[in-house]
C-alpha cells in the first residue's frame, strides 16, 4: 500500500520511516524542546544562524588584525624572559621619519591602482561576452574553463608566468619564429612581468562580480535602445556601463586590496626597481624579534592606507550610481 493511500485512510507513514535516525531524533523529547526554544523568535533564529560566521570573523580575521596592531605598539616581540615589554609609537615614527620606506609604499599603491585598472579593462569584455552572448546552458561550462587555472596555487601559476615570459619562453619563441626579433626580449624581472602575473592572479576576482552584474541586465533595455536608434557604443555607455557600476566597484575593490598584499609574485617576477611594500614588511620579520613590531606597524600603515583609498573609491562609485539614477 502506498504512503498516499495510507494517509488518505487516516493512517501514518510506514514504520520504516520512523526507524530512521532522523525520524527517531525528531520524535525525541529533548530534541523537540530544544528546536522549539531555538526557533521561538526570528531574533533567536538569526543569532543561532549567525553565531558561527561571527565567531569565525572575530577569531580568524579581526583577532589577528588586533594582535598585529598590539604588536606594532610594543618595543619588542616576542619578549625575552625577564624583559619588561613597553608600549611606544616609535615603530610608526620610523616610517614617517625615514623617506627610504616611502618609495616602495607609494609604488605599491600605484602598482595596485594601475593593475586594477588593467584587470578591469581585460576582464570586462570577457564578462560581457560570457553574460550577453553565450547561451545560458553553456555559461557554466565557460566559467568552469576560466576557473581551471585557479585550481592550483599562487606559486604554481607564478612559475607558469615565468616560463611564459622567460628568454626561452613561449612569447619570445613565437616572436623569434615570426622573425620579429633577433634576440630574446627581457620581459622578466620588470614591472611588466610583475603586472602580467598580478593581473593573471586577480582576474577571477574581477570577472565574477562583473559577470554577476552583467548577467542581471535585462536584454529588453538594449533592444529598446536599439529600436530608438542608439548605436552599440551608445547602448554600452548609457545602459550597460551605468547598470554594472556595482559590479565594477566590487571587482576593483577586491583586486586592489589583494594587489596591495602580494608578496611571492613580486619576489619571483619583479626586480630591484619593482620592490613593493610587502617585501619591506617581510624583511623586518626575517630578522631578529626586536624588528617584528616595526614590521607590524608598517603592515598596519599599509592596511589603513588601502582601506582609506578603498573607502574613497566606494564613495565615488556611490556618487556615480546616484547620478545615474537621477
Amino acid at each position: 500500500m502506498s504512503f498516499d493511500a495510507s494517509a488518505k485512510r487516516g493512517g501514518h507513514a510506514p514504520d520504516r520511516q520512523d526507524r530512521t535516525f532522523w525520524g527517531r531524533l525528531a520524535g525525541w523529547g529533548p530534541y523537540h524542546t530544544l528546536m522549539r526554544l531555538a526557533t521561538a523568535s526570528p531574533r533567536r533564529q538569526f543569532l543561532i544562524l549567525a553565531a558561527f560566521p561571527i565567531l569565525w570573523v572575530l577569531t580568524q580575521h579581526l583577532g589577528p588584525m588586533l594582535q598585529m596592531l598590539r604588536v606594532s605598539l610594543t618595543d619588542a616581540y616576542p619578549v625575552a624572559p625577564g624583559v619588561e615589554q613597553s608600549f611606544t609609537l616609535d615603530n610608526y615614527a620610523r616610517f614617517f621619519g625615514d623617506s627610504i620606506f616611502w618609495m616602495p609604499f607609494f609604488r605599491t599603491l600605484t602598482f595596485a591602482g594601475v593593475f586594477t585598472l588593467c584587470t578591469l579593462l581585460i576582464t570586462y569584455p570577457v564578462a560581457y561576452f560570457l553574460a550577453r552572448h553565450v547561451s545560458r546552458r553553456n555559461q557554466m561550462l565557460f566559467l568552469l574553463l576560466l576557473l581551471i587555472p585557479f585550481w592550483v596555487g599562487e606559486i604554481v601559476r607564478t612559475y607558469a608566468i615565468m616560463i611564459l615570459l622567460g628568454n626561452t619562453g613561449a612569447v619570445n619563441l613565437v616572436l623569434k619564429t615570426l622573425g620579429l626579433i633577433d634576440r630574446p626580449i627581457p620581459f622578466m624581472y620588470t614591472s611588466f612581468s610583475m603586472g602580467v602575473g598580478i593581473v593573471y592572479l586577480t582576474a577571477l576576482y574581477m570577472l565574477l562580480p562583473l559577470y554577476s552584474a552583467l548577467e542581471k541586465l535585462p536584454q529588453s533595455m538594449n533592444e529598446a535602445a536599439a529600436d530608438l536608434g542608439a548605436g552599440a557604443w551608445t547602448r554600452f555607455r548609457r545602459i550597460s556601463l551605468p547598470l554594472t557600476i556595482e559590479g565594477i566597484s566590487s571587482g576593483c575593490t577586491l583586486v586592489f586590496l589583494i594587489s596591495t598584499g602580494f608578496y611571492a609574485t613580486p619576489v619571483l617576477l619583479g626586480g630591484p626597481s619593482t620592490t613593493v611594500f610587502a617585501e619591506t614588511i617581510a624583511g623586518f620579520f626575517h630578522v631578529a624579534g626586536d624588528e617584528w613590531p616595526t614590521g607590524a606597524a608598517f603592515a598596519t600603515i599599509m592596511f589603513a592606507a588601502a582601506l582609506v583609498i578603498t573607502a574613497a573609491f566606494q564613495k565615488l562609485m556611490g556618487a556615480l550610481r546616484k547620478g545615474d539614477r537621477k
